[in-house]
């Protein structure tokens, strides 16, 4: 059904662009204007199809991925060309001083071609805009992340992790769109910090398993005193995700999915869940189901009643799951802080659901939402800088 979806979406999209096209180019063009957007998305749409039907289209089809992911920027390109020309529609109507009445004119009327020049102008505008917002767009996705410091008081901190130094990564998305560079990149500026716990929240991978060795290639040798942890988030279910789990753990990072593990300082316990993501039941791309969805009561079944509690959970929609497993911090991500904010002072991750990066509270519980490191669709970000989050804990 969601493809489905999709294609009705993709199919009325292109119409009212060809719709656009013909208004904007010469009429000798028009004929192979259906064909060539018709082209374009044959690889969109079959790489969809193999994937909703589970089938192994990166190992049999190298070439077909790269073709689909131009077919999307494609795409996105016009949906912001059909705005500019909706604008400039609306533009010329609004500043025209005629209006046709009676039987249309067999001739272009000088109203007419005085029209399409504005749509022509428009349509460079447009481009213009993309490649602007292309460039600023990946200027701030693949520039160094902003570093957010927070300190964050409970009273009932156990003296022993007053000062415990974590960081919190998510969303790195290893795979086309973020290289071993990049990652490596990410890695030194974390280290740097000094965190005694190193977490990461989800969203690993792009969509395939092979895409995690030079995430863990990147982060190899760096061990925080306190161990690496991480979960799943739902882009690692995209395919089976049983690599990931046993890769994770091989490079000792351990992954806690409805899982716990207490780690000892300085005379105290520190109790750390995870949470698993609800993609796990979806069983969408190879019919297969790889577990419960997140379960508090099993994460939390082996824990004493008083120890202090971080939750590790992939999507902030799911902090009542960590609060009902006695989650005194929830670390999230997923939303990526909306990753394109075309409204300055408006994230579109509020579209999904209101907590959308930073802090927020539940009397006494907190919830940390990150805006995560990599992309997801298109190589950008906008309004919605990378972040690495170096969050410390004090009593009081």
């Amino acid at each position: 059904m969601a493809f489905l979806i999709a294609l009705i979406l993709i199919v009325l999209v292109q119409w009212f662009h060809l719709r656009l096209l013909r208004l904007e180019l010469p009429e000798r063009f028009h004929r192979w204007l259906p064909w060539v957007l018709s082209l374009v998305h044959v690889p969109l749409i079959a790489f969809a199809l193999m994937r909703a039907a589970g089938m192994n289209s990166h190992g049999a089809l190298p070439l077909l991925r790269s073709l689909a992911r131009l077919a999307f920027y494609f795409q996105a390109f016009t949906v912001l060309h059909l705005v500019f020309g909706m604008v400039a529609e609306g533009a010329w109507r609004l500043g025209s001083s005629h209006r046709r009445s009676g039987p249309e004119p067999e001739e272009e009327t000088p109203e007419d071609a005085g029209r399409r020049a504005f749509l022509r102008t428009a349509a460079v505008a447009s481009t213009g805009a993309a490649a602007a917002l292309g460039v600023g767009g990946s200027r701030q996705a693949y520039g160094d992340p902003l570093i957010t410091r927070l300190t964050l008081s409970f009273p009932d901190l156990p003296p022993g992790l007053e000062g415990l130094r974590l960081a919190h990564l998510s969303d790195l998305h290893s795979g086309p769109l973020v290289g071993p560079g990049t990652l490596r990149r990410w890695r030194e500026l974390t280290e740097r910090e000094k965190p005694e716990l190193l977490l990461f929240t989800g969203d690993l991978v792009d969509s395939r398993p092979d895409e995690l060795p030079p995430l863990l290639e990147a982060f190899a040798g760096f061990l925080p005193p306190l161990g690496r942890y991480a979960v799943l988030g739902n882009h690692d279910y995209f395919d089976d995700p049983r690599p990931i789990w046993g890769e994770l753990e091989a490079a000792g990072i351990r992954c806690l999915e409805n899982a716990s593990a207490l780690i000892p300082r300085r005379g105290d316990t520190l109790a750390l869940m995870g949470l698993q993501d609800p993609m796990a039941t979806n069983g969408r791309f190879r019919r297969m189901v790889f577990g419960p969805g997140p379960r508090p009561a099993l994460a939390a079944r082996d824990l004493p009643s008083g120890a202090f509690r971080i939750c590790m959970n992939h999507r902030p929609s799911e902090w009542e799951q960590a609060l009902a497993a006695g989650a005194r911090l929830t670390l999230s991500g997923h939303t990526h802080g909306g990753q394109i904010n075309p409204i300055p002072g408006f994230s579109s991750a509020r579209l999904i659901g209101p907590r959308t990066e930073g802090l927020f509270r539940e009397g006494a519980d907190l919830l940390y939402v990150s805006r995560g490191l990599g992309v997801v669709g298109l190589p950008m970000r906008i309004g919605a800088p990378p972040e690495i989050a170096i969050l410390t804990l004090k009593r009081g």
